[in-house]
C-alpha cells in the first residue's frame, strides 16, 4: 500500500493563514517525504469557495497546480506529484499534455496524472462559459483523454471530434517515463468509469466512501471492462480520504476537537467525532490500521489522505506521524 498526502492548497486550507504563502506548501511536501510518505497532490480549479461544505460563499484564492507541482519538484526529491484531479475544461487537451511532458522531465519522472470531467459551476463561470450537461462533459473527457493519452505516450497524433481536434501534434521532448506517465481518472458514475476502462492507467474516487459503497463501484468498473474487453486488474486502485488518527481514543478526541477549531466556520456545525469516522480514515492507530487493511483487500493500491474536513485542508504537520504508524 502507497500513501499520498493532499497538499494545502487554497486560503481557506490552514487556519489563521490567508493568504496562503506558497513556503507553507512546501513544508508539508518536505515533511511528507520526511514522514516516508509516496506522494503529494493537489487540485485544479480557477476560484474556489467552501459554501457547498457549509463554509463561507467568498471567493479563496488558491494555487494553480502545474506550476505550483512544477516548483515542488526541484525543492522534494522522492514523492511522486500528482493532480487530483485536472479539470477537462480548463485546458486545451493538446496544451495541456505539452505541460504535463514538461513537468514530468523536470521532475525526473514523478508525474502521475488525474484527470476529472468537472462540476464546479464557478469555475466555467471563470472562463467565459457555461457548466455542460453530465453527458457533455464525459464526451468532453473521452476525447480529452484519448488525445492526452496518445500524446504522453509518445504519439503524433491527428484527431477529429465533436469539441476537440488535433493535427500532427508530438510532444518534443517527450515524457520522461515510459511508455507515459501514469493517468488516471478521477469520479465514480458508471459512464465515467467505462473512460477509466477505456483509457486510462488508474481510477481514483474521493474524499469519503464507506467500503460497501466501494464494493457496489468495483461491480461496475468490472462492468465497465468487460464492455471494454480489459481485465479490471490492470486498473490501478487509489482513494482519497479525510484522515484523522490519534494514539488513543483520548488523543482522538483531541485531535478532533483541534480540527473543529481549524475548520472554517460553518463546515463541522453539529458534527460529532462518532459521525465523522463514517467513509473516512478516521480512529485510533490500531483502528486505521485495519481499514488500511480492509481497503488493500478491496484492491486500492494507494490511499490519499487529506488531514482537514475541507479538500486540500491541513491542520499540522504531527498528523503525519499518527499515519507513519499505522504504516509499519
Amino acid at each position: 500500500m502507497r500513501f499520498g498526502l493532499a497538499l494545502p492548497q487554497y486560503d481557506v486550507s490552514v487556519a489563521g493563514e490567508d493568504p496562503l504563502q506558497f513556503e507553507t506548501i512546501v513544508e508539508w511536501a518536505q515533511a511528507a517525504e520526511r514522514f516516508g510518505l509516496d506522494s503529494v497532490w493537489l487540485s485544479d480549479h480557477v476560484r474556489w469557495d467552501i459554501g457547498k461544505y457549509g463554509g463561507s460563499s467568498e471567493n479563496s484564492g488558491l494555487y494553480e497546480p502545474i506550476t505550483t507541482l512544477g516548483a515542488l519538484s526541484r525543492l522534494t526529491t522522492r514523492v511522486r506529484l500528482g493532480t487530483l484531479v485536472l479539470h477537462e475544461a480548463l485546458r486545451p487537451p493538446a496544451v495541456l499534455a505539452k505541460s504535463l511532458a514538461t513537468l514530468d522531465r523536470i521532475s525526473d519522472g514523478r508525474l502521475d496524472v488525474g484527470l476529472g470531467a468537472g462540476w464546479y459551476a464557478p469555475d466555467y463561470r471563470a472562463i467565459g462559459t457555461t457548466l455542460p450537461s453530465p453527458g457533455e462533459r464525459i464526451d468532453r473527457l473521452n476525447e480529452s483523454l484519448e488525445i492526452i493519452c496518445r500524446l504522453l505516450q509518445g504519439e503524433a497524433v491527428n484527431f477529429q471530434g465533436e469539441h476537440y481536434s488535433v493535427n500532427g501534434a508530438e510532444l518534443l521532448p517527450a515524457c520522461l517515463q515510459s511508455p507515459r506517465p501514469p493517468v488516471f481518472v478521477g469520479g465514480r458514475g458508471d459512464r465515467l468509469l467505462r473512460l477509466v476502462a477505456r483509457h486510462a492507467d488508474g481510477w481514483n474516487t474521493c474524499w469519503a466512501i464507506t467500503p460497501d459503497a466501494y464494493r457496489d463501484r468495483l461491480t461496475a468498473l468490472e462492468r465497465a471492462c468487460d464492455i471494454e474487453a480489459r481485465d479490471p486488474a490492470t486498473v490501478t486502485r487509489s482513494i482519497g480520504l479525510y484522515t484523522l488518527i490519534g494514539e488513543s481514543e483520548v488523543d482522538l478526541a483531541k485531535r478532533f476537537d483541534r480540527l473543529v477549531a481549524s475548520t472554517p466556520e460553518g463546515v463541522m456545525s453539529g458534527q460529532t467525532l462518532e459521525a465523522w469516522r463514517e467513509g473516512r480514515l478516521v480512529g485510533t492507530v490500531g483502528q486505521v490500521t485495519e481499514a488500511i487493511a480492509e481497503w488493500e483487500s478491496l484492491g486500492v493500491a494507494e490511499i490519499i489522505c487529506c488531514f482537514g474536513a475541507l479538500p486540500f485542508q491541513a491542520t499540522a504537520i504531527d498528523d503525519l506521524e499518527m499515519l507513519r504508524q499505522c504504516c509499519r
